[in-house]
């Protein structure tokens, strides 16, 4: 090693060859002091006069003294020599060791590389260096024009156009002298609108006569709908959120039997919408985009009213005919389909149909903030209809099931030392309709990325850990493409992926920016924050902005959610993921899977700024995939989730005395809290002491970090039956969050609190959290727990 670090300081040849000569001086220093003290002990003359022995000290004395100023002067620069190669090689050593880099302006080293050379100059770089690199290479122009490539038609899975937007992806990646480049393909079953029969909504009598067919467009459906007939009468439900639903039971509305009129938005997906509805008891569900919250603006910035917003509406993601397996051609699959399929039909509708239908209801008012700006609609309840009684609603769907070659294209640079480590970036190439923002963004973002990241490999960056660049495919129908991947490697990707960032959907403004993630990443954010310039204020900082309007991190930082393209990385697959946005505040970008979401409409909203928008959020990604791609210890916050935990230890507490009664004790939650509190903390006071030079302690200590997310999938459901087996970002009766709605009846509805339901519920979670305790702690003698 030592060898090594001083070729790399002094030189390759010249240095070697002042090596070389130093060694010689300083032997030559060593032997004149040994010659004077050999001369020292020699025997007298053997004249044995007095005078010829004191000429003879003398001359001794005389050649001892210019001896002696020799020496120090040898001894004096080989000081020199070694204070200074020691100073050196202590530097050096001590900034190797600074494996996390200073936000400040430090420079940080790269990896020794088995004795390599880090670039063609035969250099280290450092993390300084790269950040420069990576804002010298990207480019805000390219990624414009890739985004007006991209966004010129509709480009569905299975369509010619779609097969050669995946070809010209895939040659993009052969032109960036990519270290692997391959496709992976897959029959997936996916849902269109028919060809021979129209999905119609009709007024019918109470007989069930048809009275009057309103007109919808032929393009919008909601992929994975129930298909066939449902009448009855109208019932507003707002969002068709689960509180609104209550709400209604509250007010004694009838919903049984009757067709639900939900609004976009309000934070829960169509699939959500549909699945509250049903659970309700309702036979339907039309969905509208209203004008209070998707704005209609005659300058191309807002949502024409007869414009409908179409979306799948299954539970879930993937092939939902292969739920759990990859929809491989030659795999045999049980007969079987997702739970998160719907049972009754779905269809997206305009606003001046909603209108048209609302403005008829009669009924109870509705609830203070469920009023929208629908136009000449005083805001009822329903189900009846005003005029002759028996009025109802008939809506007819006839989308059809098909088999489609799917394709996702994917590209990697390969590390250098752990490359069995990757490190992921993807984006949906997928589009209803011409999708600038659903996929022309993240696809243009993706290609710039690669291509800035291939150019610095060529200019000397050799990162630690590999870098996978994919292109998915069917993301309009809910991740398919990335789901049946996951699905497909499974059980290989929780040893090797360290983390995902999605960039579907990157950019729908330029005013405020989110992050939707796993809580293992927050902390990475922040370091890129500082270093990128907000694309709308220059020479600030995006952390400075943040900042100044308070605590960042409560605003900014929001969960993963269904229809994320990173949701299923972290909640079906246990890898730590991610996906940014910028947006507006308070305002919806209105286009997203119509037929309106064009390049010119975002141009339009962003005022000129795209490519300065992407590029932003393009450097924002890249500067964290530096990191995780240059650090020997993985920068990822393994405390994190101590905080989701003891969130429900405060929820157990404050209802002790109701448990108590049960039999039921909190004391089991509490010690596993605990236990993964401190083994997180152990571990992160084990790294810091670490020399990141041994490589085997970085790798055992990376390996562990990596499989955090994983531990807390859920052991105890089927992957197959509930596929969301994470516990804290997943669904089912399995996750916390099902955990604490079910404890809250303790309070506000006791009779409906199963005891036994309860006891199992906080029995397996209070397991895994246990197990990831256990994982985290390492080895089986570093365990130390009172079970």
């Amino acid at each position: 090693m030592g060898d090594r670090l001083w070729k790399m300081l002094t030189g390759t040849t010249v240095g070697g060859a002042q090596a070389e000569e130093g060694v010689e001086e300083g032997g030559g220093a060593r032997d004149t002091i040994t010659r004077v003290e050999m001369k020292l002990v020699q025997p007298g003359s053997e004249s044995g006069s007095e005078a010829g022995l004191s000429n003879d000290i003398a001359a001794l004395v005389l050649r001892r003294q210019f001896d002696r100023r020799k020496a120090v002067g040898y001894l004096t620069l080989i000081g020199l020599l070694i204070f200074t190669t020691a100073f050196l090689l202590g530097y050096v050593s001590f900034r190797r060791m600074c494996h996390f880099c200073s936000e400040e302006g430090e420079l940080v080293p790269m990896y020794d590389t088995a004795g390599q050379d880090h670039s063609s100059g035969g250099s280290i770089m450092y993390l300084g260096e790269l950040k420069e690199m990576l804002k010298k290479y990207l480019k805000e122009e390219k990624i414009e024009n890739t985004v007006r490539r991209m966004s010129r038609m509709p480009h569905p899975p299975g369509s010619s156009e779609g097969y050669a937007l995946a070809s010209e992806i895939l040659h993009n990646f052969q032109k960036l002298h990519m270290d692997h480049i391959w496709a992976d393909s897959h029959y997936a079953t996916l849902q269109f609108p028919s060809r021979t029969q129209r999905n119609a909504l009709w007024m019918v009598d109470a007989e069930g006569v048809e009275l009057e067919e309103i007109s919808l467009d032929s393009a919008d459906y909601c992929a994975y709908s129930a298909m066939g007939t449902a009448t009855g009468g109208v019932v507003y439900v707002n969002y068709a959120r689960q509180e609104d639903f209550k709400h209604l039971h509250t007010l004694g509305v009838v919903l049984n039997g009757s067709v639900a009129m939900a609004r976009v938005g309000g934070g829960v997906s169509f699939a959500e919408k549909v699945w509250h509805a049903q659970e309700a008891g309702l036979v339907g569900v039309l969905i509208y985009p209203d004008p209070a919250d998707i704005p209609q603006d005659p300058r191309r910035l807002g949502l024409h009213s007869n414009i409908a917003v179409s979306e799948h509406v299954h539970l879930g993601s993937g092939d939902p005919f292969t739920p759990g397996f990859p929809s491989f051609n030659h795999t045999q699959f049980p007969p079987t389909q997702s739970s998160g399929l719907p049972l009754i039909p779905a269809q997206p509708i305009s606003a001046n149909i909603a209108s048209k239908l609302l403005s008829q209801l009669v009924g109870e008012a509705c609830p203070r903030g469920w009023q929208g700006r629908l136009p000449y609609v005083q805001c009822v309840l329903g189900p009846g209809f005003s005029g002759p009684d028996g009025r109802r609603v008939k809506m007819d769907v006839y989308n059809r099931m098909s088999p489609v070659l799917i394709n996702n294209v994917f590209a990697s640079i390969e590390g250098k030392i752990e490359p069995d480590q990757y490190v992921i970036l993807g984006a949906q190439r997928d589009s209803w309709g011409p999708g600038a923002v659903k996929s022309g963004v993240g696809t243009a973002i993706l290609l710039e990325l690669a291509r800035t990241f291939s150019a610095m490999v060529q200019n000397g960056f050799q990162p630690r850990r590999s870098l996978l660049f994919v292109s998915w495919d069917a993301g309009d129908f809910g991740n398919v493409g990335a789901t049946e991947w996951l699905e497909g490697y499974l059980s290989l990707l929780h040893l090797k992926a360290v983390a995902y960032f999605s960039l579907d959907q990157a950019v729908m403004g330029d005013d405020t920016l989110s992050a939707y993630t796993s809580p293992l990443l927050v902390d990475l954010i922040e370091g890129a924050l500082k270093q990128v310039e907000h694309p709308k204020h220059t020479g600030r900082s995006i952390l400075s902005l943040l900042e100044a309007q308070g605590s960042w991190r409560s605003r900014m930082v929001k969960p993963l959610y269904l229809n994320s393209g990173a949701y299923s990385f972290t909640a079906f697959g246990g890898v730590p993921a991610m996906e940014l946005r910028f947006h507006e505040e308070g305002r919806v970008y209105p286009f997203v899977n119509t037929q309106l979401d064009s390049v010119g409409r975002l141009q339009d909203l962003l005022q000129g700024r795209l490519g300065e928008v992407c590029r932003a959020l393009g450097e924002l990604v890249a500067l964290m995939v530096l990191r995780l791609t240059h650090d020997s210890i993985l920068p990822l916050d393994v405390t994190s989730y101590s905080t989701s935990a003891l969130r429900l230890s405060s929820q157990l507490n404050q209802l002790s005395a109701e448990l108590q009664v049960r039999g039921l004790s909190p004391q089991w939650v509490y010690s596993a809290r605990g236990d993964y509190s401190r083994a997180a903390k152990t571990l992160q006071e084990a790294i810091k002491n670490t020399d990141v030079q041994d490589e085997r302690m970085t790798r055992l200590y990376n390996t562990r970090i990596m499989r955090v997310e994983y531990y807390f999938l859920s052991q105890y459901v089927s992957v197959v039956e509930t596929p969301f087996r994470h516990v804290l970002h997943g669904r089912g009766e399995h996750t916390l969050s099902a955990l604490i709605q079910h404890l809250s009846l303790l309070r506000t509805n006791p009779q409906l609190f199963h005891e036994a339901r309860f006891r199992r519920q906080l029995a397996l979670f209070t397991w895994t959290l246990q197990g990831a305790a256990n994982a985290l702690s390492g080895d089986v003698w570093n365990i130390d727990n009172p079970f």
